[in-house]
């Protein structure tokens, strides 16, 4: 288990899983349930975002930077790992652009998270719920992108079984999360509020399983640690096939 660039989502869905448990232990023992004001009033259950405007708002906006940070360095390392040739590189002009919408999307969940936080929803519910809509568009799209780049490195690829088991990983993450959304939505619209905010809180944690995924894509970097190495399915190549004598 040497370090290398998959300690990055590892410290991303630690810190998010971590600022999620936290938040939800500070309401449920500190406060005793309370009714914050940002609630309505057929509302029980406070949101992530009622509990991370009050006293542990510092909390809430540092987690959600930390977060972002390291899974944005997460995703800039397994583009920069695939160019070169580290991981399984992108060869066609489709992969490249998905990978460009991989980073773009991650960017604007960036964006989403990291100013949701902010602009709480006790101070500015209105910005608040753009950034929130931010935040699931932007990585909800970034993981379908990434499934879809996966699914064809792994048809050209068939040897390397990692991207498979992503390709899986992220595709149950894509699906699970999509219904989620839709039912958050639909019984926020239906002023069903104490069943979306549990939503709320699923969809959250099951962020952090999407996060800890990319351990899986990052890892294979380990063995590939060295420049005159490249990866292959079962063992390691000392020297890289344009060196070899055919």
């Amino acid at each position: 288990m040497k370090l290398s660039y998959w300690v990055f989502p590892i410290i991303s869905g630690l810190v998010w899983f971590g600022t999620l448990l936290g938040l939800l232990i500070h309401w449920v023992v500190d406060t005793k349930r309370t009714k914050y004001a940002s609630m309505q009033g057929n509302q029980s259950i406070a949101y992530i975002s009622d509990v991370g405007a009050q006293k542990l708002k510092p909390l809430f906006v540092v987690g959600c930077v930390i977060t972002t940070v390291f899974l944005d360095l997460s995703f800039g390392f397994d583009r920069w790992l695939r160019h070169k040739g580290r991981l399984v590189p992108n060869t066609t002009r489709g992969e490249k652009i998905l990978s460009v919408l991989v980073i773009v999307f991650a960017a604007i969940g960036t964006i989403g998270l990291c100013f949701l936080s902010g602009f709480d929803t006790a101070r500015h519910p209105m910005l608040h719920n753009v950034f929130l809509l931010l935040f699931i568009v932007g990585y909800l799209g970034s993981a379908i992108f990434i499934c879809w780049e996966y699914q064809r490195l792994g048809i050209k690829h068939r040897e390397h079984r990692v991207l498979r088991i992503s390709f899986w990983i992220k595709l149950v993450f894509v699906v699970v999360e999509l219904l989620l959304a839709i039912a958050f939505i639909a019984t926020n619209f239906l002023k069903m509020y104490n069943t979306a905010a549990i939503l709320e809180w699923t969809i959250a944690f099951v962020f952090s399983f999407y996060v800890f995924s990319f351990y899986v894509d990052l890892y294979p970097a380990v063995a590939t640690r060295h420049e005159n190495k490249i990866m292959t399915p079962y063992r390691m190549e000392e020297a890289p096939l344009h060196k070899r004598g055919h």
